[in-house]
């Protein structure tokens, strides 16, 4: 079972990541706020996962004014993309092979 495994990339083993991941790779962009709301997560819960995942550099982050309010939002990068994707293709050979 252990060749199953070695495509499964860390970054994405947690709920939250997977989540964020997923919203990200069918949206050009998300807000914060939209994230959010979409995960029920916590500001902080949900900083805390932006941040591993943009350390990882599998997302960008866009800071403007709308008005006169701060305004957050996401973007998968290509490197992202590609990781999530290989990820996405590792649990399917894992179930698959599962069988």
């Amino acid at each position: 079972m252990k060749p199953l495994l070695d495509n499964i990339n860390k970054a994405f083993e947690n709920k939250a990541r997977l989540g964020i991941m997923s919203v990200l790779s069918v949206n050009d962009s998300v807000s914060f706020v939209r994230l959010k709301e979409l995960l029920g997560l916590s500001d902080g819960n949900l900083a805390s996962h932006i941040r591993g995942l943009e350390e990882a550099e599998y997302l960008t982050t866009r800071k403007q004014f709308i008005g006169r309010k701060p305004h957050t939002s996401f973007s998968i990068t290509e490197k992202g993309r590609t990781a999530f994707k290989e990820h996405l293709a590792a649990l399917e050979a894992l179930i698959k092979g599962g069988v």
